[in-house]
């Protein structure tokens, strides 16, 4: 694992069911240090990284030129309760966040709210995962 992501972050992203050629959603990425790890996990698959920060996204963009250019890892500014697909954006795969409000129970009507973008925004199959488990718990996209 790279030597930027924390131990806490490191066993979250090893606990993700990922495998080369995957579409993944991280929500509330921060600096970005997670999804860079994801990506250079993932092979040729993708990673697009969100948070409702600016300043975060600016962050997180600054530290991944590399895999920026490589076509695999994208950002956006955009809060999870705001997030939909772009007109030909393909669903993704799996969806992680880590302390996010909207998620973890701290902001329930958010969360509904969530919930239904993340419906739409991941395909058939497609899981959640939040921190809070053994590092990580799965969550039902049901209501």
């Amino acid at each position: 694992m790279p030597r930027d992501l924390s131990p806490r972050l490191a066993a979250i992203v090893e606990a993700l069911p990922l495998r080369p050629g995957l579409r993944v959603l991280e929500i509330g990425c921060g600096p970005g240090v997670a999804a860079r790890a994801v990506a250079r996990r993932i092979g040729a698959g993708h990673v697009l990284a969100i948070d409702r920060s600016a300043t975060a996204i600016a962050q997180a963009m600054a530290g991944s030129e590399a895999e920026m250019a490589s076509g695999h890892l994208r950002f956006r500014h955009v809060a999870i309760e705001d997030f939909e697909l772009e007109k030909g954006e393909r669903p993704y795969d799996i969806a992680f966040a880590v302390r996010v409000g909207a998620l973890d129970g701290r902001h329930p009507e958010a969360g509904r709210t969530a919930r239904q973008r993340l419906r739409r925004a991941l395909g058939k199959g497609g899981r959640l995962y939040i921190d809070g488990g053994d590092p990580l718990r799965e969550v039902s996209l049901d209501d």
